[in-house]
This record gives structure tokens, C-alpha cells and sequence, in this order.
């Protein structure tokens, strides 16, 4: 999941800074009426699956087996149905107040500012950077574990798979926290131009392999044992177990904040919102179907022993080379990913520095370096404020290196606030729909579901994360 939202301000400043120079000339039939690129339905599908598909859907089959097959595809399909509904009616909010001819909205906050007000869009603010800070952490704990699996698959295959092979991941933590800290210190990383299409292929590349390990190990009689009610039911933290799932199921559907990007890239003709609830529909069902591919096959592949990454289940087969090269993926995928989505709090943080200490040296200079013919800026508070955020980050997934208990927090905080409950109201507002009217209770009734399952999933989080911390040894945590 690749999400890039920022203040209007800031959206502003960067646009005058990617800015073409001589610009390009509408008639030339290379831009839109706006000055930028002309984009067709088909790119963005292509960007909204690339999005939506992401270290996340590994822990689908982990879901799958805590929720069993009725429960686990009931949530499955309505968390996916949801967003994807919520999403259909962003599109119409792009632009302000008329969906066709009206003022464009370039982001997401832009256009919670303008539909909902300036109360709504501080709560958005902090919703969405509290989001974007914290899924830094859940990053982090996804590359050290898949590195460690790395390792793990070249133990068994020098000592057998008798070995148990545990190893400690705070190497790999500390290793990613400071390859992040130097990424973290060029200001344009997170606008490469070879950026998304490599996410792309990455991320198409594990989860593909995934899927396609889980059906060999069906299809040559290797399966796991399932149930209706998946694992264990009779234990005392299923209930717990199952809210956490739902909040994995909520995390892997968080793809809506990207959408204005998205949209941004098309034409104005045919009007933007209707291309785009083509490309929604079209890149929703294939992430729904490769979603359900990789919930209901790795589920199928291992039962009740469904692990929390599906990839860490594979490390005693014979495809050792696909195993790693699927991790080697996620790393890859991942390296760059943590950049995209925490560069919007680097500077939101720093812009709002720059406005409150105006005349500060220290906030405000660039120093000029050189080395050879390299040359580069280095600001202090960003060395400084950047470099005390990987080292936070990176000390806080040591403390909680829970993979599926963060990752349903994470989902849990963005699902409801961000994914349903503001697009609903953006559209009630757009559409003026009357309270108390048919249409108005059905969309309230929709957002009311979706609190009460993100509720639940934070509540199955935190459970299990503290149940987590009170048999884990600080800083000895091995795997």
C-alpha cells in the first residue's frame, strides 16, 4: 500500500517544484487542461492494484484460519465490499462542489477541507498522519521477519529441517532503522520515477509466489486441516484472536487515501470521476480475488498451523530459492514503501517548524556539502528531527515485534475514520442527502458496522500485543 497525502500548502509547494520548465502546452495532447500528464482508465487500475496489494496480504491466511471459512470470508468480503464502495463515492469528491466541472481537490485533506470544514479536516489531519507514523513500525517488523525467514531457510537447508534455527531480529531491526535514518535524508526519495513500478513488481512477486506455494502444497496432497470455525474455538482468547484477524483483513483494505493521486493523473475528458469508478471497479475486483487466492489458499495449504506471514510456512519445503526470493521481495518493496508513506510526516513536521520558528538557523538553513562532484544540502532539523524518528521507530519494533497484532492496530486506526466514515460523509454532504431519508440510515448503518469492526480489532490488538509483552523478554525476542 503506497499512500502519498499532504497539507494543500505543502501539495502546493511540490507541485511548484516538479514543474516543467518550458511547460507544456495543452493543444500538444501530452497534458490535461491543468498542466499535467494525460493519464487513461488503465493506468490507474494499474496504480490502484499496485496500492492495494502489499505486505499485508500475507497475513490474510493467518486471518483466514483464526476466523475459520464462514466467518473468514463474511469479513473478508465485506471489509473489501466496504472500502470499495466508499471509494466509488470518492470519486465524485475530486472536485468541488460539482463532481464534473468543479474546483479540483489534488488530496485527500484538500477535499475533507472543502466538503466537511475546517473542524473535520484537523480530525482527518491527525488521523491520517497518526496512520503514516505509526505504520513505520509495522514496516519494520514486516522486513525483519522476512529477513530472519531468509536466514532461517539457510539453516534447514545446511542442518536439515530438524534444526529449530531461531534466530533474534533485532539485528535486522537496527540494520533497516539505519538504512531508513540515511534514505530518510533525500528530500525527493519518495518521488523517483522507477519507485512504483519496482513496489509493483515486487509486490506482485511475493504475493504471487505465495499463492502459487500454497496451491502446489494442496494440489500434491500436503494441506493443512481446516474447520468452519477455524482454530481452536473452544480456547478462551479466540474471540480475541478472531477481533485481531478482522483488523488484518481492515489493514490490507486501507488503500482509499491514494485514490485523489490516482485520479489526479486522468483526463478531463471524459470527466475524471467517471473513469475512475471504472478503474475502482475494475482494480477492486482483482484485489478482492487475489485477496481471497491468498486467504483461502495458504489457508487450505496449512489449517490450524496457518503462520502469522504465510512465506514463513514454506521455509521446510523444497522451493527454498522461491521462498527467499519472495522475502528478498518484501524487503525490496518495503525499503522503498517506508520512505513514501512516512516522507508526508517528515515534512508536514518540518513545514510546520519552518512557520513557527521563521528566523531559526537551525530550522530554516541549508548547508552546502561537497565531496568530489557530489553535492548536497544538509539541514540540521532534518538530520536531527528524521534521524530521532528512525531511532524511535526502530527501538519500538524491537519492544513489539508482534507482526498480526500490529498490523491489525494499524488497520484499525486508519479503517473506519479514514476508508469509510469521511468518504460517506463527504457524499452525504456533496448530495445534500436529508438526515433521517432511507439513503441517509443505510450509510449511517454502513459506517456503524465498520466502527464496531475496527473497535473490535483495536480491542484484539491490544489484547494481543499485551499478552505478547508479558511472556517476551525485552530486546531476547527470537524466532
Amino acid at each position: 500500500m503506497v499512500i502519498t497525502v499532504l497539507d494543500h500548502e505543502f501539495q502546493n509547494e511540490l507541485c511548484e517544484s516538479d514543474s516543467e520548465y518550458p511547460p507544456k502546452k495543452v493543444e500538444d495532447g501530452e497534458v490535461d487542461d491543468d498542466g499535467k500528464p494525460k493519464r487513461t482508465v488503465w493506468t490507474a487500475c494499474a496504480h490502484i492494484i499496485t496500492t492495494s496489494i502489499g505486505a499485508g496480504v500475507l497475513s490474510l491466511a493467518w486471518a483466514m484460519a483464526q476466523l475459520g471459512w464462514v466467518a473468514g470470508i463474511f469479513i473478508l468480503l465485506f471489509c473489501t465490499f466496504a472500502a470499495l464502495y466508499a471509494a466509488t463515492l470518492l470519486t465524485d469528491c475530486y472536485r468541488f462542489p460539482d463532481p464534473v466541472t468543479g474546483k479540483r481537490n489534488y488530496s485527500y485533506m484538500e477535499a475533507v477541507e472543502a466538503y466537511l470544514g475546517g473542524r473535520m479536516y484537523k480530525f482527518c489531519g491527525w488521523m491520517l498522519y497518526l496512520n503514516l507514523a505509526t505504520i513505520g513500525i509495522g514496516f519494520t517488523i514486516t522486513t525483519a521477519k522476512s529477513m530472519v525467514a531468509i536466514q532461517k531457510s539457510n539453516c534447514h537447508r545446511k542442518n536439515g529441517g530438524d534444526d529449530p534455527c531461531m534466530f533474534s531480529n533485532i539485528p535486522h531491526v537496527v540494520g533497516f532503522g539505519i538504512v531508513e535514518i540515511l534514505l530518510s535524508q533525500l528530500p525527493n526519495f519518495h518521488k523517483l520515477s522507477w519507485l512504483s513500478k519496482l513496489a509493483a513488481i515486487t509486490s506482485f512477486g511475493y504475493a504471487s509466489i505465495g499463492i502459487g506455494l500454497s496451491l502446489s502444497k494442496i494440489l500434491t496432497g500436503h494441506g493443512g486441516k481446516t474447520s468452519v470455525a477455524g482454530v481452536d474455538p473452544s480456547s478462551s482468547d479466540k474471540i480475541w484472536r478472531m477481533f485481531a484477524a478482522a483488523g488484518d483483513v481492515a489493514f490490507a483494505c486501507s488503500y482509499a487515501l491514494v485514490l485523489f493521486d490516482i485520479q489526479d493523473t486522468l483526463k478531463s475528458l471524459p470527466p475524471e470521476n467517471k473513469v475512475m469508478k471504472k478503474a475502482v471497479s475494475i482494480g477492486g475486483l482483482i484485489m478482492i480475488i487475489f485477496f481471497i487466492m491468498c486467504s483461502t489458499s495458504g489457508y487450505a495449504a496449512f489449517g490450524d498451523k496457518t503462520p502469522e506471514n504465510l512465506l514463513a510456512g514454506f521455509g521446510d519445503d523444497m522451493a527454498f530459492w522461491l521462498v527467499d526470493l519472495a522475502n528478498v521481495f518484501i524487503v525490496v518493496h518495503i525499503v522503498g514503501a517506508y520512505q513514501v508513506l512516512c516522507q508526508p510526516v517528515f515534512r508536514i513536521v518540518e513545514l510546520l517548524a519552518r512557520r513557527r520558528w521563521p528566523k531559526s538557523k537551525f530550522i530554516n538553513r541549508e548547508n552546502p556539502i561537497r565531496f568530489g562532484k557530489i553535492r548536497f544540502n544538509i539541514n540540521m532539523f532534518r538530520l536531527s528531527w528524521r534521524t530521532a524518528y528512525g531511532v524511535v521507530v526502530t527501538i519500538v519494533a524491537i519492544a513489539l515485534p508482534f507482526f498480526s497484532d500490529m498490523l491489525a492496530l494499524l488497520g484499525a486506526i486508519g479503517y473506519w475514520p479514514l476508508i469509510v466514515y469521511i468518504p460517506l460523509e463527504m457524499h452525504i454532504a456533496q448530495k445534500k442527502i436529508g438526515k433521517l431519508t432511507i439513503r441517509w440510515f443505510g450509510l449511517q448503518l454502513l459506517s456503524f458496522l465498520c466502527l464496531l469492526l475496527s473497535l473490535a480489532a483495536a480491542s484484539g490488538a491490544i489484547h494481543g500485543l499485551y499478552k505478547g509483552l508479558n511472556a517476551y523478554k525485552l530486546f531476547q525476542f527470537k524466532e
